[in-house]
């Protein structure tokens, strides 16, 4: 199994993508690149595992996604999460290939990560597919206003998917450039 940190790590970074890869509601490739355009900057969060045997155990994350390299839509994401006194360095990317997403956390589920394998958007909730060797899942995020996610990690054992892990991530406004009224 996972470590405790190695767990929270995967599981913050798999939050923060989820929250990037809400869309507005037409599908459109330009206005999905110009909603990862929008979700670009520096979030901060809370999280904790409600299920399994790191249950109760909290983290916090500070993260920071840039529009990804690729011509197509999507976000490039840098920063770390802390358990007490661990931090771990977080790193994604995660980009629209066709009418799904495709990505990696960390290093991909061929290393110490995991794989995005499908998504779907739905005006202000999006459920993403990860993938693990033989660990399925989701992400559900639903963005309750410009500043603020909930998103639940589960995942499938048997027939039932079973949530694990509730994090909520709020922009960072002080990092936010405003311009001056003249």
């Amino acid at each position: 199994m996972y470590s405790r940190t190695s767990l929270i790590a995967r599981a913050s970074v798999a939050a923060f993508l989820a929250a990037t890869t809400l869309a507005l509601p037409a599908s459109a490739g330009s206005r999905d690149k110009a909603f990862f355009e929008q979700v670009t900057g520096n979030w901060q969060g809370k999280g904790e595992i409600v299920a399994g045997k790191y249950k109760g155990t909290k983290f916090s994350c500070d993260l920071t996604g840039d529009t990804a390299p690729a011509k197509s839509a999507g976000i490039q994401l840098d920063g770390f999460c802390r358990v007490g006194v661990f931090k771990q360095p977080m790193s994604a990317l995660i980009t629209k290939t066709g009418s799904s997403y495709t990505g990696k956390f960390l290093d991909g589920a061929s290393g110490k990560g995991l794989d995005i394998t499908s998504g779907q958007v739905n005006g202000n909730k999006v459920v993403v597919g990860i993938n693990r060797q033989k660990l399925n899942g989701a992400m559900i995020a639903r963005l309750e206003s410009d500043n603020k996610l909930n998103i639940t990690i589960s995942v499938k054992v048997e027939n039932r998917m079973i949530p694990v892990i509730g994090v909520s991530l709020d922009r960072n406004l002080d990092d936010i450039a405003v311009g001056s009224i003249k």
